[in-house]
């Protein structure tokens, strides 16, 4: 299997897991909460995602953080390779 690994080296893995966390939260602070670190780390771990995508993700409303149709496209494909790795990395 030949990997592209330029793309790999352009973003930190974390950052994805970060970004569902977000996306199942819909609130900055309860995945701050979750993840066990501050909210200014997860809104600088957000804007490297936004910068990275392009695109917003999440937009501020008053039920909390609504993602954009790019960030339901993510998520789509993001969520079962992350369920994938968290399987492998589970395995003793």
């Amino acid at each position: 299997m030949k990997i592209n690994l330029r793309i790999f080296a352009e973003i930190d893995l974390n950052l994805m897991v970060v970004f569902m966390v977000i996306y199942d939260e819909r609130n900055v602070s309860r995945a701050a909460l979750k993840l066990g670190v501050g909210q200014p780390a997860v809104s600088g771990s957000l804007a490297r995602l936004r910068a990275r995508f392009g695109d917003p993700l999440f937009e501020r409303m008053s039920s909390g953080m609504e993602p954009t149709a790019k960030a339901h496209d993510i998520a789509r494909k993001l969520a079962p390779a992350i369920r994938t790795i968290e399987s492998i990395l589970g395995q003793r």
